[in-house]
């Protein structure tokens, strides 16, 4: 993923080029299913030097005969799950998760073949824009366009460490999906949007929700309410109005997705009166 743009005079950590960072040998400790497409990398990272909230790697591949491809793919993890649990000379704990494109030249392989055991090359941390630190912050305003949830759940780890305690900071969601079963951490958002100060809300593009009061449970599946809220559709100017926050809380926005989203949000985004200085962007592409 690509931030859009960043700023100079970052911190060397935080904006360090890839080519000044080492690689990391990584080595697959776990995995876990998030959707049918979508997979949780768990990684055992000797030397990982730490990370921010928002940011990415770069994960390479080697074949036998030498060939190598690499593509970058943003972090999941909070950063307290990483550098700071890491017992001293021991190994970090680094979370990925990979959206598989079935023309893609590395995601299916991460998602569908990848296996406990199995090692690959990471390096990073990379990027200093879209980030997110969980100092004395104004409220946060978090969208996303399906696999573009993934930095934001960073961000949320690194302001809700407890799911079942209110984040540091108030936090409102919107997260666009074709359908229920293709959200990315369904159980996990749940639970954090059942504490105090987390407003989650669904906007689906491919299926009608079963009523006006309809929610979406863990498991993706539609409920009564209570619950995230879900409605049908792209995201629009009364979507807008109706989940994010009013600009005059100014809040810190972060948006992440496909390039058509993120542009229409931002464009959404400043139509409503927010300062563009305040929005951050995000966009991937196929990998």
């Amino acid at each position: 993923m690509t931030a859009q743009p960043p700023p100079g005079g970052a911190a060397p950590r935080e904006a360090a080029a890839p080519g000044r960072l080492s690689w990391h040998v990584a080595t697959l400790a776990s995995a876990r299913q998030e959707s049918a497409t979508a997979r949780t990398l768990v990684f055992d990272v000797p030397g990982w030097p730490g990370h921010l909230a928002g940011q990415h790697v770069d994960v390479k591949l080697t074949a036998e005969d030498g060939y190598s491809a690499q593509r970058s793919y943003s972090i999941a993890s909070a950063p307290d799950r990483a550098a700071d649990n890491a017992a001293p000379g021991g190994a970090a704990t680094l979370e990925l998760t990979v959206q598989r494109l079935d023309d893609g030249e590395v995601s299916p392989y991460l998602t569908d073949v990848l296996e406990p055991g199995d090692q690959v090359e990471l390096r990073g941390p990379i990027g200093g824009w879209f980030v997110w630190r969980p100092s004395p912050q104004p409220p946060l305003q978090l969208i996303a366009g399906g696999s573009g949830v993934v930095p934001l759940m960073a961000m949320i780890r690194a302001a809700q460490p407890d799911a079942g305690q209110a984040p540091a900071v108030p936090l409102r969601l919107l997260y666009s999906a074709r359908t229920p079963a293709d959200v990315i951490y369904s159980g996990d958002l749940a639970q954090r949007a059942r504490a105090p100060r987390f407003s989650l809300s669904y906007a689906l593009t491919r299926v009608r929700p079963a009523g006006p009061s309809a929610r979406l449970a863990g498991d993706g599946q539609f409920q009564p309410a209570p619950g995230p809220s879900v409605s049908h559709g792209r995201i629009s100017s009364d979507l807008i109005a109706a989940a994010a926050w009013e600009p005059r809380v100014t809040p810190a926005i972060f948006i992440c997705g496909p390039s058509g989203f993120v542009e229409a949000a931002a464009g959404l985004l400043i139509g409503a009166g927010h300062d563009p200085a305040a929005i951050k962007t995000e966009r991937f592409g196929p990998t």
